[in-house]
């Protein structure tokens, strides 16, 4: 059990608190609804640039780092479809340094042309390596706009292509900046040895000065169910050929959830999984297969993916897959295997829960989600799924109509 202290500012900062005497370390963590999603269809790869920008300078530190590294300090960031997360550990000590420099950039940033320059040839240069010039590296560029057709969803968080983050203008980024960044969009966590109160103060100090934002909020429309089979062929320079196949499932927050991260431990999670036990080892189609969910708050994917022995057709490896699906569809799964899965989800969970920065980015999620507690009943959760519920599921996602197929071919094949 996580308890936590909250207080919600005037200008709409949620502020969380987890008082944890087991380190000299606090973490500090804000998190920002704003992710890929929230771009404009022909501006893609903001929030990715953004998470670069806030590390350029803000308006009245001009060197985010030095100040932090002097008091014995680390920080880092990622960005996703659904949100932006910024993060701070330091001792104890020195938390209100954390304040001062997340407090700065979240007023304002330095924003300047040579700033910006700097940053879009870094997102640039990233994306060119890790998209267009690494094998496979452009799966999720081909994958996602062939699975959603009107959800943003359907680009990856560094955009679309490297001309979007190329146009982006100082005027552009400013508009982006001061109708995503701001307090009433965002929770703060503070995780180790504090005091709630004394956090509070130092939090009203630093944050409460900044006003309330007209943040754009403009109401995102659910993919349309998919109602046919959806496939794409492409050939590349890679070792293998490969296969992805993406399904769309539930969102975030919905009951079936639970039961669908359960299923894709089930199908791949480890060497005694049902996918690399029938698929690998005994029948030898895949070097490696795979399955996994992709965690996002809307409608997300399940994705099966593996690449294939020299020599095995794609209608063999498909088919084979299928077989494995029908299976757990038909209730061939036993309670051993479904306890497993639950037992290691278990474990891995209360094991995360041990990391103080782990904490504080959990109950900053689970608030955005809609209730920081929710972090508490989480295990109860995913113990609760019955191997009825694991069918049930497995039938709803694996239908031929609700799968797009990506065939990733090798040029030496």
């Amino acid at each position: 059990m996580i308890d936590f202290f909250t207080k919600t500012l005037s200008n709409g900062l949620k502020v969380i608190v987890h008082p944890d005497n087991s380190t000299p370390i606090a973490a500090v963590n804000i998190m920002y609804n704003v992710g890929s999603k929230h771009e404009n269809p022909n501006k893609t790869g903001f929030a990715h640039l953004f998470e670069h920008l806030m590390f350029g300078g803000s308006i009245n530190i001009p060197v985010f780092d030095q100040p932090l590294t002097a008091v014995g300090g680390d920080n880092n960031a990622f960005t996703t479809n659904d949100l932006t997360n910024y993060y701070e550990s330091v001792p104890a000590a020195n938390i209100e340094t954390a304040f001062w420099l997340e407090s700065d950039r979240m007023l304002q940033l330095a924003f300047s042309k040579k700033s910006l320059d700097v940053q879009k040839k870094v997102v640039i240069e990233e994306f060119n390596q890790r998209y267009l010039n690494q094998p496979y590296g452009d799966v999720w560029l081909l994958l996602r706009p062939l699975a959603y057709k009107e959800h943003p969803y359907q680009w990856p968080t560094i955009g679309k292509s490297t001309k979007h983050i190329q146009d982006a203008t100082l005027n552009d980024v400013k508009n982006f900046f001061y109708h995503h960044y701001a307090p009433n969009n965002a929770v703060l966590c503070v995780v180790g040895p504090v005091e709630p109160e004394s956090v509070f103060s130092m939090v009203e100090k630093w944050f409460g000065p900044i006003e309330h934002r007209d943040v754009d909020q403009k109401p995102i429309s659910p993919e349309p169910e998919q109602s046919e089979p959806r496939h794409l062929e492409v050939e590349r320079d890679v070792p293998f050929n490969a296969i992805y196949k993406a399904y769309h499932m539930s969102k975030r927050n919905h009951p079936d959830y639970a039961p669908t991260d359960l299923l894709s431990d089930i199908l791949s999670n480890g060497k005694s999984s049902r996918l690399y036990q029938h698929l690998v080892k005994e029948q030898q189609l895949f070097s490696t297969i795979n399955a996994y969910i992709t965690g996002d708050i809307e409608n997300g994917l399940f994705v099966i993916t593996g690449q294939l022995f020299d020599g095995v057709s794609y209608q063999a490896a498909e088919k084979a897959i299928d077989n494995e699906l029908e299976k757990i569809i038909g209730g061939n799964i036993t309670e051993y295997e479904l306890q497993k899965v639950q037992n290691k989800f278990e474990a891995n969970f209360i094991y995360d829960s041990t990391n103080a920065l782990n904490k504080a980015m959990n109950l900053c999620y689970y608030e955005m989600l809609g209730d920081a507690n929710m972090l508490n009943k989480e295990v109860e959760v995913y113990q609760q799924v019955t191997l009825q519920d694991i069918s049930r599921v497995a039938a709803k996602l694996f239908r031929k109509t609700n799968c797009s197929t990506l065939y990733y071919k090798s040029k030496k094949s």
